[in-house]
């Protein structure tokens, strides 16, 4: 009961963080103009909430792999939600002060992304783990969806985009999830499962909605392939991160020069799909292939230099680049649209790159968990001696 108990909390809150996410991004037109800041500028935002991100999740991970993950992650979700809050009431001479809780907001979340999926880990094993690691990941997406559709509906009907901060769901479900974590979440010694066996707005709606059916639907997909294939095929997962990120490519780039056309959302949607393919079992991957007092670390290694290699430069470099094209012909109206539009064709060349290290991956996956069940063998109660509660 209490694993149920903590991956319906779990689940929450990562819905409620990635809401959050994309409740700025569709209202960062809005603060563009509200705060009169440049394409690259305006990235800054997302840029340094990102960097502090990445930067504390190391910090976590360490405390994490030492001290009680459930108050570390329910002090993270605090303040998470406080800061997140308060960015609603920053008003027009105070653009600095934004910038500042976007950081603190990135410090608060790197507390619980970090840890939770470790949690996963000791309270299930096997196939079921694999079920809840999706079932979290999942989350994502359709927390992303629901972020563009409530943000954008609520500054669309005040005029305000302050309003998309305020009047929201997300500090309600904020403080659910909180309270979920502190009474039900348990603390299981680190590696419990394996040695102990398993534990009990209108024009960005579609855009909202295809991220919300392709995260579930690809997800699942992902997470299917690696059950049905993973016994005959060992090196299977990594095979399918790759052949979701390489098929997805041409998709995003079509989507990308049919943005003015309604089959851009088809392309769209194939391209979304294709991607969340890889996310379960990307993190079903890691658990596997990491001994259990040392995944916490490897949670926050794994996320930091996805953010670093990612979305931490990427708003601010596609802004960049969006400035400068737009700045060689600043006369035409539609050429802002179009710098923008050909700035961010860097995003499915990178995708490109990250599926051919998932083929190279392939070929060790299978050697780096024999390795793991060989430490676990030899010292089945390895996290006792660090356990701390």
């Amino acid at each position: 009961l209490c694993g149920d108990m903590y991956m319906l909390g779990s689940r929450v809150c990562v819905c409620v963080c990635n809401m959050q996410h994309e409740c700025l991004c569709c209202v960062l037109p809005n603060i563009q103009a509200y705060f009169h800041l440049s394409d690259g500028t305006a990235a800054l935002l997302q840029t340094v909430f990102i960097c502090s991100f990445l930067l504390l999740a190391p910090v976590f991970g360490y405390l994490g792999d030492r001290y009680n993950r459930k108050y570390i992650m329910i002090a993270g979700l605090i303040m998470w939600t406080l800061t997140s809050f308060c960015c609603s009431f920053i008003t027009e001479s105070y653009f600095w002060a934004l910038m500042l809780l976007r950081a603190l907001v990135g410090i608060g979340e790197a507390s619980y992304t970090t840890i939770a999926p470790t949690l996963i880990a000791d309270l299930f094993t096997g196939a079921r783990r694999s079920i809840m690691i999706c079932a979290f990941y999942i989350l994502i997406p359709v927390g992303s969806g629901l972020g563009f559709i409530i943000g954008a509906g609520v500054a669309s009907q005040t005029g305000d985009w302050h309003w998309a901060f305020r009047v929201r769901i997300n500090p309600i479900f904020g403080l659910v999830g909180i309270a979920l974590l502190f009474f039900f979440c348990p603390n299981p010694p680190r590696g419990a499962a394996e040695t102990q066996g398993e534990g009990p707005a209108a024009e960005l709606l579609p855009g909202g909605l295809v991220t919300i059916v392709t995260g579930v639907l690809g997800g699942s997909i992902g997470t299917l392939l690696s059950r049905s294939f993973r016994d005959r095929l060992p090196h299977v997962d990594p095979l399918i991160c790759a052949v979701g990120l390489l098929a997805s490519v041409p998709c995003l780039i079509a989507s990308i020069f049919t943005a003015s056309t309604s089959i851009a959302t088809v392309f769209a949607f194939l391209g979304q799909a294709l991607v969340a393919m890889n996310w379960a079992v990307m993190a079903d991957i890691l658990l596997y292939i990491v001994i259990p007092n040392r995944r916490s670390t490897a949670e926050a290694l794994q996320v930091m230099f996805i953010h670093l290699l990612g979305d931490c430069g990427s708003p601010y470099i596609v802004g960049a680049i969006s400035d400068a094209i737009y700045s060689s012909n600043p006369e035409t109206s539609a050429w802002s649209f179009h710098s923008l539009q050909y700035s961010i064709t860097i995003c499915p060349a990178v995708g490109f790159i990250g599926g051919l290290f998932y083929l190279v991956a392939a070929f060790y996956i299978n050697d780096d968990r024999k390795a793991v069940l060989q430490f676990l063998e030899v010292e089945p109660s390895v996290d006792q001696s660090i356990q701390k509660t």
